[in-house]
C-alpha cells in the first residue's frame, strides 16, 4: 500500500469512526451516550497532549422526586434544559455526553482549576433559571486528569465519588476529587476485596467491653464488638471498615460471624457451668432489608443451647426508621422468643419520643454524647429527666462512655446503675473477658 492509500484507508477509518460516533447520542437531548463520549474524550485528550484536560460529571440529588410532583414533561424538561447549558459550554476540544437519565458530564481542556468552576457555576445558572415549581439541587464532581493517557472512565469514576460526598447538599455546588478522596476509594477497595478472606481466615476477633453495676462494679454484661487484625496492615479500626460494610452489604455476613461467636462463647460456659453473663450483640440496619435475619438468631440460640435471655439485641434507631413497619415485625417475632431488645444511640436522633411510644424495646442506652458533656447544667438536667421519664416507662438503662468519676456519681444520683465505659473497662479480647468472668 503506498502512501496515497494509506492515508486515504485512514480517512475512510475515521469517517467511519465518526459516522458511529454520531449514531451513539442520546435521543432526548442528542449528547453522546457513555460508549461514545469515552471514545471521544479519550481521542481528544490523547491528540493533545500538550492540554491539560478535567471531567465535570453534573448529577441531580433529586430528580425522581422532580418526576414524582412535577410530572415527566417537566422532568424531561430540565434534561433539555441541562443539555442546552452543557452545549454553551461548547468549545475546542470539549467533549458533552449525558450518560443517562440525570446524569451529564463534559470533559475540557483547562490552565488553571478557577476555570473548571466558572464553568460548574455557568451551568448551575443556566439550570436555576428553568422554572420549575421544586428546588433543583444539582451536585458536580471534579476529576483533573493526571496525564493525557489516563482513562476516561477513571476520571468519570473520580468525578462521581467527588460528586457524591456534596450530592445533596445545598450548601455545596461542586467537590474536586483529591488525595484524600484517593486513598478512602483505595481503602474502601482493600476492604472490599480482603474481608471475605478475613471472614474465612478468622482475621475478625471477638471483643467484649463489660458492662457493669456502678455500686458495686460488678460485671454485670458486655457488648460484643469486632476488631479486624489484619495480616498485613495490622488492626484495622472499626470506624474504618465497618461503614465500607454497611453501604455495600457484607455487614450482614460480619454479624452474622460475631453473633455466632457470642453464642458459642455463652453456650460453652453454661454447658461447663460457669458463670454467664447477658452479651449484647448489635443489629445492623442493613437486616432491615434481611428477613432471615430474625430465624438465623433463633436457630443459634438452639444450635448453641442459650436462653434467649442472655443475648440482648441492640439496634440503633435509624435501624427502625429505614423501614418501621418491617423492623416493628422482627422485633416483635424475636422478643416472642425472649430476647430482650435494647435501643443504642438513645437521645440522637430526630424521633426518638416516638420510638419510645411505638417501639417493643426492653432496654435504653443513654449516648455518651449526653454524658461526655455531664459539667453542663443543660446535659445535668437533659440526663435527669431521661432517666426519670424511662423509669416511669419501667425500661432498663444503661449508660455508655462513662470516662470519669464525676459522671459515673452523677449518674448515680440519678438512680442509673449500669454503665460502660473506660472508667471500668476499654473492649478487650473474648478470652480476656472470660478471665475476668473467672
Amino acid at each position: 500500500m503506498d502512501k496515497k492509500d494509506f492515508e486515504l484507508y485512514i480517512y475512510s477509518l475515521r469517517k467511519m469512526a465518526e459516522n458511529n460516533l454520531e449514531s451513539n447520542r442520546t435521543y432526548m437531548t442528542d449528547l453522546y451516550n457513555l460508549r461514545a463520549f469515552q471514545y471521544k474524550a479519550g481521542e481528544e485528550m490523547l491528540e493533545n497532549p500538550q492540554l491539560k484536560f478535567a471531567m465535570i460529571v453534573l448529577d441531580f440529588a433529586n430528580f425522581k422526586s422532580i418526576n414524582e410532583f412535577c410530572g415527566r414533561n417537566v422532568g424531561d424538561g430540565l434534561l433539555k434544559c441541562t443539555a442546552d447549558a452543557l452545549r454553551e459550554q461548547m468549545g475546542e476540544h470539549v467533549v458533552l455526553s449525558h450518560f443517562r437519565a440525570d446524569i451529564f458530564a463534559l470533559v475540557m481542556p483547562f490552565e488553571k482549576e478557577e476555570e473548571l468552576v466558572d464553568t460548574v457555576l455557568r451551568i448551575d445558572k443556566r439550570i436555576s433559571e428553568y422554572k420549575i415549581p421544586y428546588k433543583v439541587l444539582p451536585a458536580f464532581g471534579i476529576c483533573v486528569a493526571e496525564s493525557p493517557a489516563m482513562s476516561v472512565s477513571l476520571m468519570r469514576d473520580y468525578a462521581t465519588m467527588a460528586l457524591n460526598t456534596i450530592k445533596g447538599k445545598f450548601y455545596a455546588k461542586y467537590a474536586f476529587f483529591d488525595e484524600k478522596m484517593r486513598s478512602q476509594m483505595l481503602l474502601n477497595k482493600m476492604i472490599e476485596n480482603d474481608i471475605v478472606g478475613a471472614l474465612e481466615e478468622e482475621q475478625l476477633h471477638l471483643y467484649i467491653q463489660p458492662k457493669i453495676n456502678m455500686n458495686t462494679k460488678e460485671i454485670i454484661g458486655g457488648e460484643a464488638l469486632v476488631r479486624w487484625h489484619h495480616p498485613e496492615r495490622g488492626v484495622v479500626p472499626p470506624g474504618q471498615f465497618l461503614p465500607v460494610l454497611e453501604k455495600n452489604g457484607l455487614i450482614i455476613d460480619v454479624d452474622i460471624y460475631i453473633w455466632t461467636r457470642v453464642f458459642q462463647f455463652i453456650g460453652k460456659r453454661l454447658s461447663e457451668g460457669k458463670r454467664a453473663v447477658p452479651i449484647s450483640i448489635n443489629i445492623s440496619r442493613s437486616h432491615v432489608f434481611d428477613k432471615t435475619f430474625r430465624k438465623c438468631l433463633v436457630e443459634l440460640a438452639q444450635e448453641y443451647r442459650v436462653p434467649t435471655e442472655y443475648v440482648l439485641l441492640e439496634l440503633t434507631e435509624s435501624g427502625f426508621l429505614e423501614n418501621e413497619e418491617v423492623m416493628y415485625d422482627n422485633m416483635k417475632y424475636l422478643r416472642n422468643y425472649g430476647f430482650t431488645l435494647s435501643m443504642d444511640d438513645f437521645g440522637t436522633g430526630y424521633s426518638t419520643m416516638t420510638m419510645l411510644k411505638n417501639q417493643p424495646v426492653d432496654e435504653i442506652k443513654i449516648d455518651r454524647g449526653f454524658i461526655v458533656d455531664i459539667e453542663n447544667a443543660k446535659s445535668k438536667s437533659i440526663v435527669r429527666h431521661t432517666i426519670d421519664m424511662l423509669h416511669e416507662l419501667d425500661m432498663k438503662i444503661i449508660a455508655e462512655g462513662v470516662e470519669e468519676k464525676t459522671q459515673q456519681d452523677f449518674l448515680l444520683q440519678c438512680g442509673c446503675s449500669s454503665a460502660q465505659g473506660f472508667l471500668y473497662y476499654k473492649p478487650m479480647p473474648v478470652e480476656e473477658f472470660e478471665q475476668l468472668l473467672d
